[in-house]
């Protein structure tokens, strides 16, 4: 009897052998090992790393969140605190300056990503740990040590030169082939480094999106809001004009249903958190470019203007999660025209995993700015005919 030849194909078993995926084709944000903007500083000693990464903080610490990570040396003596010596896994401390978490399991790589995710400049010590980008010291005693570390190497941005350096390594200039292109600074030239890492950040600011909120229901007002002509077009596409002379690109935030709706040349970028409102559009625009900001607006605010939405993007402030105008009725801020910085990202889905989807209720909670707007009456917005009514009132007089 003649065998049977079978072929098994271990991606799936569709007809036509196309690869199976297991997962959903989801863009993940550009991180290092902890967080978007990380250096690991390398070749000095701890003492030396230390204190350069001191100056570098203190001197950037107003204008972005900074963080340090090292490792304690093995002749340390380090002491379990007492709870976790008694069988705690987590022990936190309110202190009167500062707050303290003891953990007793070590963080694995996506939780310290989740740690340090509010970071806008991450300093390593890269004797102990390594990072997306390097800063290499010259070192003459730390020759040996540094060559041990040289496979690291693959993204040095700048070498500093010790007292006691003369001239750089040659592993590093065979390890680095453009190292002659990289800034060289003595080790002692405070300013210029700092204002190297400065740049750093100031180049690495996210690209600004719109955003216009046009996928809801429009149930109060009884039919869609975003179709209104208050300014000679439909007031989704009057919102999305507005927005582009603020950002680099703008969509029309709908449903799925709506998205053939939308006229050419307009973007539209449909919900794909269904049923969360405008927490979910917020969301999908995230987990569509998860590196970009996103300005985004509502659009049933007849009455905003470029001076506001050019306030707001003047004011924006990358170090907290989102800049906002406060509301009009209450101290509370405004959801619905905010800058939400990519770093929001994740705060969002947390407060979803906590049952909550309401945008200002995370603003409200989280390190944001908030300012006040230059015409509170712009942030008027219609949900009712009644108001409706007014507010073609209020255009007639401007």
């Amino acid at each position: 009897m003649q065998k049977q030849e079978v072929n098994v194909t271990l991606e799936g078993n569709n007809q036509e052998g196309k690869k199976h995926k297991k997962h959903a084709d989801l863009k993940r944000p550009s991180l290092g090992n902890f967080g978007r903007n990380e250096w690991a500083i390398v070749g000095g000693p701890c003492t030396t790393i230390k204190f350069l990464a001191d100056q570098v903080i203190n001197a950037l610490s107003s204008e972005y969140k900074c963080a340090y990570i090292d490792t304690t040396h093995n002749d340390d003596v380090t002491l379990m605190p007492a709870k976790l010596a008694n069988g705690a896994f987590l022990e936190y401390y309110d202190q009167v300056n500062y707050t303290q978490l003891n953990y007793k399991e070590p963080f694995n790589s996506f939780k310290l990503k989740e740690t340090f995710a509010s970071a806008d400049l991450i300093l390593a010590n890269g004797n102990h740990n390594p990072a997306k980008a390097q800063v290499v010291i010259i070192y003459e005693n730390k020759r040996a040590s540094l060559q041990k570390r040289v496979e690291q190497l693959d993204n040095v941005q700048m070498i500093l030169l010790a007292d006691n350096a003369t001239e750089i390594f040659d592993f590093i200039k065979e390890a680095v082939p453009h190292w002659n292109e990289l800034p060289v600074y003595r080790l002692d030239e405070t300013e210029m480094i700092i204002d190297f890492f400065r740049k750093q950040l100031h180049k690495a600011k996210p690209k600004l999106n719109g955003l216009v909120l046009a996928g809801g229901k429009s149930e109060r007002m009884g039919f869609d809001k975003g179709s209104v002509n208050w300014h000679g077009k439909e007031q989704r596409y009057h919102m999305a004009d507005l927005l582009g002379s603020f950002c680099e690109e703008v969509f029309i935030s709908c449903r799925p249903d709506q998205q053939l709706r939308i006229e050419s040349p307009y973007l539209s970028l449909p919900d794909t958190f269904l049923g969360l409102g405008p927490y979910g559009a917020i969301l999908s625009a995230f987990r569509d470019r998860p590196d970009e900001a996103w300005l985004v607006v509502a659009c049933d605010l007849p009455l905003l203007s470029e001076k506001s939405l050019g306030y707001l993007v003047d004011q924006r402030n990358v170090a907290t999660i989102a800049t906002a105008y406060q509301s009009r009725f209450n101290d509370f801020p405004e959801p619905l025209i905010t800058i939400w910085e990519p770093k929001s990202y994740r705060v969002l889905l947390s407060f979803l995993a906590q049952g909550y989807s309401c945008p200002r209720k995370v603003l409200i909670n989280s390190d944001i700015t908030l300012l006040n707007a230059p015409d509170p009456e712009e942030m008027t917005n219609v949900n009712t005919p009644e108001e409706l009514e007014k507010v073609k009132l209020a255009l007639q007089q401007i």
